[in-house]
């Protein structure tokens, strides 16, 4: 209504302007908090993706130590299949000995006996030798698994404090619609205990003892 060059609000338009302030500056806050939670977001997924990947480059390693085991182990059961069959041998060439008559028999018996001795002994020491790098690829494997399942728990609890951010997102994308103000306080709520979560885990991890070992190599192929 106006009056003499004034213009008067009726209590129905003040309402109206009233609200549409309200919306604009609620709408304002989304916004600014929905830029915040993806910014977060999309941290946490790198890093997430960055443990998931040192995990998996330490398994991939424990499954080649353990393959190379594996070999060693077979080459150590080759030589000592090699060597139990010299012992036969050397069995069959002591007990020609005992029975043979002749001295030129025996004498060519005897030095097939010293020749299997030697032959053992060398197959003995690679066997052992094998053996004792298995033995030593395989503790390798034991601490690769834990590291990569170590960085794994991380990699977990990251992705369940990025679903507590896409739910705050989602929340914020329904206020933003509706003008529902506890949708907004409901997406802060969620987006604050996911953050929470996630910088907690990353605290944790970056403390630990262990963090900032480099993943072992995977060892060269036994010749």
């Amino acid at each position: 209504m106006s009056h003499d060059g004034f213009h008067v609000h009726g209590p129905d338009q003040h309402a109206v302007e009233h609200q549409a302030q309200h919306g604009e500056a609620l709408a304002i806050r989304v916004s600014v908090m929905t830029a915040i939670l993806a910014t977060f977001g999309a941290v946490f997924s790198f890093l997430g993706a960055a443990h998931q990947s040192d995990a998996a480059n330490l398994k991939n390693n424990a499954i080649l130590v353990k393959n190379e085991a594996n070999q060693l182990r077979t080459k150590a059961a080759n030589q000592w299949s090699f060597y139990q069959a010299k012992s036969t041998k050397q069995n069959l060439a002591e007990l020609g000995v005992s029975l043979t008559n002749s001295d030129e028999t025996r004498s060519k018996l005897t030095a097939e006996i010293e020749r299997y001795k030697t032959e053992k002994a060398e197959i003995l020491k690679t066997a052992s030798a094998l053996d004792e790098a298995a033995d030593r690829k395989d503790a390798e494997v034991g601490p690769l698994v834990e590291g990569s399942n170590r960085l794994m728990h991380p990699h977990h609890t990251l992705a369940k404090a990025i679903t507590l951010i896409q739910i705050g997102i989602a929340l914020a994308s329904i206020c933003a619609l509706t003008r529902v103000k506890a949708l907004f306080w409901a997406s802060a709520a969620a987006s604050l205990i996911g953050i929470l979560l996630a910088l907690s885990t990353l605290w944790t991890h970056e403390s630990s003892p262990t963090h900032g070992s480099e993943p072992a190599p995977a060892a060269a192929h036994a010749k």
